[in-house]
């Protein structure tokens, strides 16, 4: 079964890391409107890009996508 980019998102925390892939992913799980269950790139973007003040750039979530995409072969 696979995962949602949600869930491998989660494999990335790390509260005590100031990198931005593990602070993406802090905040993210604070988030309590993020998409959870979703897996499209188009989408997932879409709800950044207008709802996630705490995202600088869209590149982590670029680079962050494509590990995801590469690891759950979607």
């Amino acid at each position: 079964m696979r995962r949602s980019f949600y869930q491998y998102l989660m494999t990335l925390r790390n509260p005590s890391s100031t990198e931005p892939i593990a602070e993406f992913a802090n905040n993210a799980f604070y988030d309590q409107s993020f998409p959870k269950q979703e897996t499209d790139y188009h989408r997932l973007s879409q709800y950044l890009e207008l709802n996630a003040g705490y995202l600088p750039t869209m590149t982590i979530f670029d680079e962050v996508y494509r590990d995801y995409h590469e690891k759950e072969q979607l």
